[in-house]
């Protein structure tokens, strides 16, 4: 019985991907300028071949180390180290992931302790990358507050000091003390980032704080100090969030594992001592430690923290099983088919890591402005410093001051953070709803989509035929047509056969006796010792068994795409039965919400063109392509994309691969657990709903329109007051409100993110 011709294959796609895109690294959140990406290493620093998806491994003779820098947290000091390390001939690339506050270096075998040494001298304290991550993270970032508690009283009380009228000294006295206990740590930063060249925000600071205690202005120079470190404090809290809502992904997986030994027993063991192959047992309740393939067991098991699914998915032998999900109320055994490092789980936050490499138009651009708005704001403080007074336009006293606020209002923070944390909190809110989206860039891209291109089977349909008609013909016992049908069919392979078989599903299945194969047309025995046939249209041509009314149901079954098979005895059609490939039932969801966002679909299939216009009819697909090649998707993805117009391709075979790869974004089906998909991807769905993709282009566009905001908050604030300054009416005071309360403005706005 021949099934539809020519359907799209579905073996997934190796690594193919070769978009034309800009993959620069990308920083994590930042809270300063100071930023050296012209030096930056294609592909984060790993060479062309390098796979972020990956573990870290000895690249020939070289090795490739990560190291933990918990002071690292912002490009002022990625810039430094870049600039420290990228004079080190033993040192052949560096990738920076400020998220995680981890260094990774490619260097020569015997040049590590000369890079420890080197990162020690700026100030840093460098450790290999370990397990104990989290815990140091937090010890990191908790920090006492007693210190600047301290401090702000006796920034307070020097301001007391100062309007009542007190002697000199005894505001000098307690600003330095503030200053001491809060300041040393901003001192220190910006004395080594003048000593290498760099200009950033502590530099900054340093030198208006004190330029305003060489003027006098002591218990102002200490609030400054203050207000600043506090402002440092809360905006680092702030980033935190973006920087755990990664780092939660990777708690989601259970440290330790029941596995079963060799005398039966079961004994707790770490995950990842876990080989492949090993039996685990997950109690109820209890997250799945590891990918694996159920055994024995039935179980419902919520994947949200995978697919991002609302209902859990019953699990029963056979089904596969992924780390971090968590089992209902049934126990289950599941063979493991991976290690812990190699999960759906590691790949997913390895590829979100990853993806800081590749950063987003807005944020080069911002990257860029950074880098020339910085020195240009320190030269007009400069100039309004020394050229009034030379001029007799007034005294020097008061120019240098206006210099000063100037310096503060120099440093880009607000405008360098709103653009990492925004893209973070965007690709962070995508992971959660089961949409794993490899870079900043992509996200970006989505909100330019105009046209989507969908394959057909295992995109649209289910990539499974089922049975859709059966009709029986005799009306003296349809049942018992039925049932010769399901006999006949239960004793062949083939996937119309097994279609029809499992359709009717009668029951127990009639002995069949003289079962016989017909090539190319059906089958053939005798059920209850009577001769029937289950054939194709051929076949019951050929017997003489069509008649005219026949001839015209088959007709408008085939039009539709359907595949028909018919019983009959020697005299007559008894039945009919159509098979097809079904459209799955969110499908039509997808492109209504797709029309509504103005995105126009097309639907290339390898499939028959009667099968793609009846499936494309039944979607609301506006355009319909069948029996096509690889090459030929590739040429109509190239004829939908026009200047200002981007296109989308969403498939999950090998045939889809040279369009996924051309494609503005290429979407990835069928991705959990599934290597090259989610490598060949931008963007993987992992749990196959194509109705995510319009909630990716709806992400997309939210996020450009943060971005935006954030960027004229950032410079608004600034242009303002800059003005202020200029008209005297600038004070130190306001200028770290307004540096820091853009920062505070930015982050908290990129955050909203997160809650979508």
């Amino acid at each position: 019985m021949p099934q539809n011709a020519a359907h799209d294959a579905h073996g997934h796609a190796a690594s193919v991907h070769g978009h034309a895109h800009d993959h620069a690294r990308a920083p994590a959140p930042a809270c300063c300028h100071g930023r050296d990406d012209d030096h930056a290493p294609a592909h984060g620093g790993q060479g062309p071949e390098a796979d972020p998806l990956a573990p870290p491994t000895a690249q020939g003779a070289d090795l490739r180390t990560e190291l933990r820098i918990l002071q690292m947290d912002c490009p002022t000091e990625e810039a430094l180290i870049r600039k420290s390390l990228s004079a080190l001939p033993a040192v052949r690339s560096l990738d920076f992931n400020l998220m995680r506050r981890v260094l990774t270096v490619v260097h020569a075998p015997d040049a590590l302790e000369s890079i420890l040494q080197a990162i020690r001298a700026l100030g840093f304290s460098p450790e290999q990358a370990g397990a104990a991550e989290p815990a140091a993270e937090a010890a990191e970032t908790s920090g006492s507050w007693w210190p600047l508690a301290a401090s702000g009283a006796a920034a307070l009380a020097a301001e007391a000091a100062h309007w009542t009228g007190a002697h000199w000294a005894v505001p000098a006295i307690l600003a330095l003390l503030a200053i001491a206990g809060c300041g040393l740590v901003t001192y220190r930063k910006g004395w080594t980032a003048l000593r290498h060249g760099q200009l950033n925000i502590n530099a900054l600071m340093s030198i208006a704080v004190t330029g305003a205690l060489i003027l006098g202005q002591w218990a102002e120079a200490a609030m400054v100090m203050v207000l600043f470190t506090l402002a440092e404090r809360i905006e680092a809290r702030s980033l935190d969030r973006a920087r755990r809502a990664v780092r939660g992904l990777m708690q989601l997986a259970p440290d330790r594992a029941s596995v079963q030994q060799a005398d039966g027993s079961w004994r707790d063991t770490p995950a990842k001592t876990v080989s492949p192959g090993d039996l685990v047992r997950t109690r109820p309740g209890e997250r799945i430690a590891l990918d694996g393939q159920v055994e024995s067991g039935r179980s419902a098991v919520d994947q949200s923290p995978i697919t991002g699914e609302s209902l859990p998915v019953d699990k029963t032998a056979g089904d596969p099983v992924y780390a971090g999900t968590i089992n209902g109320t049934g126990e289950l055994h599941y063979r493991v088919l991976a290690n812990a490092g190699e999960s759906t789980l590691a790949r997913i936050i390895r590829a979100i890591e990853s993806a800081q490499s590749a950063r987003a138009p807005t944020q080069r651009f911002v990257d860029r402005f950074a880098r020339i708005y910085t020195p240009l704001v320190v030269l007009l403080a400069v100039a309004i410093a020394v050229l009034p007074p030379l001029l007799g336009l007034g005294g020097w006293y008061e120019w240098v001051y206006k210099a000063l606020v100037l310096l503060v209002i120099a440093c880009p923070c607000a405008l360098v953070i709103s653009t990492p944390v925004s893209i973070v909190s965007g690709l962070a809110a995508a992971a959660r709803h089961g949409v794993l989206v490899k870079g900043g860039v992509h996200l970006e891209q989505g909100r330019l989509l105009r046209w989507i291109a969908l394959d057909k089977t295992g995109t649209v349909t289910h990539g499974r035929p089922a049975l859709t008609d059966a009709v029986a013909l005799d009306a003296t016992d349809p049942a018992r047509s039925h049932a010769v049908a399901a006999a006949l069919a239960a004793r062949s392979d083939h996937p119309v056969s097994r279609a029809v078989a499992q359709g009717l599903d009668t029951g127990p299945a009639a002995p069949v006796e003289a079962f016989e194969a017909l090539a190319g047309r059906g089958t053939q025995g005798l059920v209850d010792g009577s001769p029937h046939l289950l054939g194709n249209h051929r076949l019951i041509h050929e017997r003489g068994l069509c008649s005219a009314d026949l001839e015209a149901r088959l007709e408008a079954l085939e039009r539709e795409g359907k595949t028909v098979v018919l019983l009959a005895d020697e005299h007559r059609a008894l039945a009919l039965y159509a098979v097809a490939d079904t459209i799955k039932p969110d499908s039509a969801a997808a492109i209504r919400a797709l029309h509504t966002l103005g995105v126009r679909t097309a639907m290339l299939s390898g499939d028959n063109p009667h099968a793609v216009a009846a499936i494309a009819a039944q979607a609301g697909i506006d355009r319909a392509e069948g029996g096509l090649l690889p090459e030929d998707k590739l040429r109509i993805v190239d004829g939908l994309a026009a200047p200002g117009i981007s296109v989308g391709m969403v498939g999950d075979g090998i045939n889809d691969a040279p369009a996924l790869a051309r494609a503005n974004v290429g979407f990835a089906m069928g991705a959990m657990g599934t290597d090259a998909a989610i490598e060949t991807a931008d963007v993987a769905l992992m749990d196959d709903d194509l109705r995510k993709i319009p909630w990716f282009i709806r992400l997309s566009r939210a996020t450009h329109r943060i971005l935006v905001q954030n960027i004229v908050i950032a410079l608004g604030i600034k242009a303002v007051f800059l003005v202020l300054t200029i008209a005297g009416l600038g004070t130190l005071w306001m200028a770290v409100f307004a540096d820091v309360g853009a920062s505070l403005l930015v982050v908290g706005n990129g955050l909203r993110l997160l809650r979508r």
